[in-house]
C-alpha cells in the first residue's frame, strides 16, 4: 500500500491554501488533501456534471447564468446519489492514513468537500455546456 499512497501524493501535488499552527484539523485536511484532489479531478467533475445535466432533460443548459449557479448548488446538495458519486471520486484519491482521518470526522469533511466542489463548478459555469 505504500506505493499507492506515495503515487497518490505525487500525482496530487502540493498543499493548496495556508496552514498554520492555529489551523483546525478539518482545515488542514481540506488544504492538504481535499483541495489538491478536487483540483486534480476538475476536468472529470466538469464532464460528470455535464452528463448529469443531459440526463436531467438538459434543463440546465437553457437557464440564465444566475439560475445555473443556483442549479449547481441545489443538485449537489439534494441529489444524494449524485453527491455520493462525486464524493467517491474524491475519496478514491485518499491515502490509507487520510481515509482513517476522514472516517473519524466524515460529516464535517463531507460538508467542506461538497462546498469546495460547488464553488469550483460555479466558478466555471461557462465551461458547463454541451460541446
Amino acid at each position: 500500500m505504500e506505493t499507492r499512497d506515495l503515487l497518490l501524493l505525487e500525482i496530487r501535488g502540493e498543499t493548496i491554501g495556508n496552514l498554520s499552527i492555529d489551523s483546525s484539523i478539518e482545515e488542514k485536511f481540506q488544504n492538504k488533501t481535499l483541495r489538491p484532489i478536487i483540483k486534480l479531478q476538475n476536468d472529470l467533475f466538469i464532464e460528470v456534471f455535464i452528463n448529469y445535466a443531459i440526463k436531467q432533460k438538459s434543463v440546465f443548459f437553457s437557464l440564465s447564468p444566475e439560475k445555473k449557479i443556483a442549479y449547481i448548488e441545489n443538485v449537489i446538495q439534494r441529489d444524494i446519489k449524485f453527491r455520493n458519486s462525486l464524493k467517491g471520486m474524491i475519496i478514491a484519491f485518499f491515502t490509507i492514513d487520510e481515509y482513517s482521518e476522514y472516517i473519524t470526522n466524515s460529516s464535517s469533511l463531507n460538508k467542506r468537500m461538497m462546498n469546495i466542489l460547488i464553488e469550483r463548478l460555479k466558478s466555471q459555469v461557462q465551461l458547463l455546456e454541451i460541446i
